[in-house]
């Protein structure tokens, strides 16, 4: 049993948290900004554990859909799929019971809520086969990760302001930045079996167009800043967040696999260094 578990753990990658700390920044920017910073427990800890749950999900449907490819990329080959060591049956019942569980938390809010968690479900069951069919599935990330922030100002508000989808659109792009740094740890291993990616459609041009990314995902906080009438504190955080970006430039200057990988995983500490300054700006 617990050699069961363990492999549910690795296929819901509850033994990599960097996923959930990538979902969790940007509900929490939304609920400290819908909040004006005093947000409900309650729907705190509701889209907590609906992060955690919701990756979880994600993650297995992911490996549901990569189970024939795993194998032949270096990064995923001792994957649960990979190896052999979980069913298609097993995989799809337990991304059932994830989704169930999560729309049970959803349950405990309001009625635009529910509805918009509808359409978080569609994006993260399609998101994996999208590689497929389009060099974009990074954007389709983005929303899918970023659908938590309009579902955050329902829950909170009622409403979805304009706020709420800059905030929205900050987050496509941030995830499109380090899900790209991400694809190109794979990039080689993709090309031979066929999967797409930005990674792969940027080529050689493929540090200016996350250069690109990293200013417009910078400019829509801006945005979001300026639409909140924010203080010094918030953009302190957005030029700490600048720093970042430029460092994981650095990083990924030689395109070498492990400093790409080292550059995706620095976004943990960029989201949290945007939410100290918004946090900071609002408690001032």
């Amino acid at each position: 049993m617990n050699a069961r578990l363990r492999i549910y753990a690795q296929l819901t990658r509850l033994d990599r948290p960097i996923g959930n700390f990538l979902l969790l920044w940007p509900v929490l920017w939304a609920l400290w900004i819908a909040a004006a910073g005093v947000p409900d427990l309650d729907l705190l800890v509701i889209f907590t554990l609906g992060v955690v749950i919701m990756r979880a999900a994600g993650c297995v449907i992911n490996d549901f859909a990569d189970r024939h490819i795993d194998g032949h990329v270096k990064r995923t080959r001792q994957r649960p799929f990979a190896t052999g060591r979980v069913s298609e049956r097993e995989a799809l019942a337990l991304f059932v019971v994830l989704c169930l569980l999560a729309f049970g938390l959803v349950l405990l809010t309001n009625p635009l809520t529910i509805l918009m968690s509808l359409v978080a479900v569609v994006l993260a069951a399609t998101y994996p086969f999208t590689k497929r069919y389009t060099h974009l599935p990074q954007i389709h990330l983005g929303l899918a990760f970023g659908w938590a922030v309009p579902m955050v100002f329902a829950a909170q508000t009622g409403a979805v302001p304009v706020v709420a989808w800059l905030l929205l659109i900050a987050t496509v792009l941030w995830a499109t930045v380090y899900d790209t740094m991400y694809a190109m740890v794979d990039r080689d291993d993709d090309v031979k079996i066929g999967v797409k990616s930005t990674a792969i459609l940027f080529g050689d041009l493929d540090r200016l167009m996350i250069a690109i990314l990293q200013a417009l995902m910078l400019l829509a906080l801006l945005q979001v800043g300026l639409h909140l009438e924010a203080g010094v504190a918030y953009y302190l955080g957005l030029a700490g967040a600048a720093g970042l970006f430029a460092y994981q430039q650095y990083l990924i200057r030689r395109r070498e696999r492990q400093d790409c990988f080292r550059a995706f995983l620095n976004n943990a500490w960029l989201g949290g260094v945007v939410f100290a300054g918004l946090v900071a700006d609002l408690h001032l």
